[in-house]
């Protein structure tokens, strides 16, 4: 296995330009992904994050078709999607998450088929799916940090909105708040997250980016804002190590990370000085000992 600085020396070996661009782009996308995610967890819309990169795929596939941009094609994808989504989910008669089962799911089935019409297309299939770190581009650096700072910007723009609509729907209707322009808008930052990480990760795990990182945060604070700070250090960290265990044990990127940021989240889970298992267990056992204590004392 390598070391810390035969890592570093690779990363700076001009022989391996991909190496340092492969890790830019997943820092940045695991960035913007956890502090997005932060929305997604609190809300519970862990199902939506995984339809949304579901739905990015049709856009992505006629952008490879038509050798066209994948950023702007998913994001394209994603914003009439959920835009559809919106309609759909205001009849009376069907629930929000079956409409978004029956679209997300077509939306992919779309994209395999123009995929399929693409000559060559099963390896570029296998790299949309499960990610490529070799075919990162010097434009895909440019193109993940102008949209990284867009997202940023946006979260901060919305970011009161965004948490009253989270919280309660009806209050926020009550304000006068667009609460479904709003949802529309926080669908389409996921999207923007999910297509950051398509190089990387891929598209079946990076659900992993959105949800991992923010539910480690969540164990570790209470207050919105510390969490997305909490989550993004932890996103890109788990970017960190997982592009250096997978290039020193030969591993494939985008499945580290996402064992790197799940084995974060167990410790997490454990050791959460506030909300950990083995915090609330200790914590559980002093409880009882202090009341055996007044028990005796009451004996006596």
């Amino acid at each position: 296995m390598l070391t810390p600085l035969d890592f570093f020396a690779d990363l700076t070996n001009p022989q391996l330009t991909f190496l340092p661009k492969a890790l830019v782009v997943s820092m940045l996308a695991a960035l913007v992904c956890a502090v997005v995610g932060t929305h997604v967890v609190l809300r519970g819309m862990t199902f939506i994050g995984d339809a949304v990169a579901h739905a990015v795929f049709p856009g992505i596939a006629v952008a490879f078709v038509l050798q066209g941009s994948f950023l702007v094609g998913g994001i394209v994808a994603g914003v009439i999607t959920a835009i559809l989504i919106a309609v759909f989910g205001n009849h009376h008669r069907l629930r929000s998450d079956a409409v978004i089962g029956v679209f997300f799911v077509a939306a992919f089935a779309l994209g395999i088929v123009v995929m399929s019409r693409a000559p060559g297309y099963g390896g570029s299939l296998s790299s949309f799916l499960f990610g490529a770190i070799t075919g990162i581009e010097d434009s895909a650096l440019v193109t993940s940090a102008v949209f990284t700072a867009i997202v940023l910007a946006l979260l901060v723009i919305l970011h009161r909105d965004l948490v009253v609509v989270g919280m309660d729907r009806g209050y926020a209707a009550a304000l006068g708040l667009p609460v479904m322009l709003l949802d529309i808008a926080l669908s389409v930052l996921v999207t923007l997250a999910v297509v950051m990480s398509i190089h990387t990760i891929g598209n079946v795990l990076v659900l992993a980016l959105l949800v991992t990182p923010a539910a480690s945060a969540r164990m570790l604070t209470d207050r919105i804002v510390p969490m997305m700070a909490c989550a993004a250090g932890i996103g890109m960290g788990s970017a960190l190590l997982g592009v250096y265990f997978s290039w020193s044990l030969d591993l494939p990127t985008g499945g580290t990370i996402v064992l790197v940021a799940t084995a974060i989240f167990v410790l997490s889970w454990a050791l959460s000085p506030r909300h950990g298992v083995l915090r609330n267990k200790r914590r559980g056992q002093l409880d009882d000992g202090a009341e055996g204590t007044e028990l005796e004392a009451v004996g006596a």
